[in-house]
């Protein structure tokens, strides 16, 4: 288990938004899919017309604020279910950042239900989880680790979810502390500004697991339990996932490092280390370093 069972999460804000769309699974997405899911949402590009219908929905519309999450009051719920599970890392992730961000703001969470409008466009099963710097907003279809799962051999548990939220949170942070105005998008390759930015957000996940039992619920309970090595393994094993050589590797059989736009698996895993064992401090260090260093 990550959350302690008697843990109050009762307090997240998180909704679910979209309503009828095809799940993409082992069958729906194919390689295409993962490559748009990963690299499309940073970018800021919508590549789901590229899909064939991923993000098509259906059965009515849809409140735009979106539905509450339900049966998502216990830790105990948190780990037996993935969208409660999402949802209530948004308190520890929110309590962790409110020390070390002044002022704070919190983004929203979108519990994406095959496929929802954003200001960034499509959120949907086929494009993954993003952040949304428009509307503040980090969207995720818990789909996606089936699709870690199935398409990659990835073991996607618990706290590979975790570092996947707390990666899409530290884009968050960098927005409203200026980290992404400082280093806009400046193309692809080892050195761009993008494989920073996506390497500092790994650096920032890392962290915040490191120190993600320290926030509590308002009954003193901790959200979240001390990782086991296991755990640790299994977040590895997610950023090595989705490294751009391994993307790479899959889908076409060779590598190009001039397309990376979010670092290699060897990077993703060392800056998501790097913040874990040595804390915030370490990472401003994806942005300033060379690209030989990175």
């Amino acid at each position: 288990m990550t959350f302690n069972p008697d843990a109050d999460v009762s307090g997240n804000t998180a909704r679910r938004r979209g309503r009828g769309a095809v799940v993409a699974g082992a069958g729906g997405v194919g390689l295409l899919g993962i490559i748009a899911l990963i690299a499309g949402p940073l970018l800021g590009i919508d590549l789901t017309g590229l899909l064939g219908g991923g993000g098509a929905t259906g059965g009515g519309s849809e409140p735009q604020e979106g539905s509450v999450i339900e049966n998502c009051l216990t830790g105990e719920d948190a780990n037996e279910n993935v969208d409660c599970r999402v949802a209530s890392s948004q308190l520890a992730l929110d309590g962790y950042w409110e020390d070390y961000v002044d002022p704070y703001r919190p983004p929203q969470l979108i519990i994406v239900d095959g496929a929802t409008s954003t200001a960034c466009g499509t959120a949907s099963n086929a494009v993954g989880p993003f952040y949304c710097p428009p509307d503040e907003t980090v969207y995720i279809d818990p789909t996606f680790f089936d699709l870690m799962q199935q398409q990659f051999g990835a073991s996607a548990g618990n706290l590979a979810q975790l570092y996947i939220v707390g990666h899409e949170w530290g884009h968050h942070i960098q927005y409203i502390t200026g980290v992404m105005d400082r280093y806009p998008n400046n193309g692809t390759g080892p050195d761009s500004n993008g494989v920073r930015i996506e390497l500092q957000a790994d650096c920032y996940a890392g962290a915040w697991i490191g120190q993600m039992t320290k926030e509590k619920d308002p009954d003193g309970v901790p959200y979240l339990q001390e990782t086991t090595e296991a755990e640790r393994q299994d977040a590895l094993n997610a950023a090595n996932t989705v490294g751009d050589d391994n993307i790479q590797q899959q889908s076409s059989g060779s590598v190009n490092p001039e397309s990376f736009t979010h670092g290699s698996s060897e990077q993703r895993k060392y800056w998501f280390a790097s913040g874990y064992q040595e804390g915030l401090d370490v990472c401003e260090q994806p942005l300033t370093l060379t690209g030989d260093q990175l």
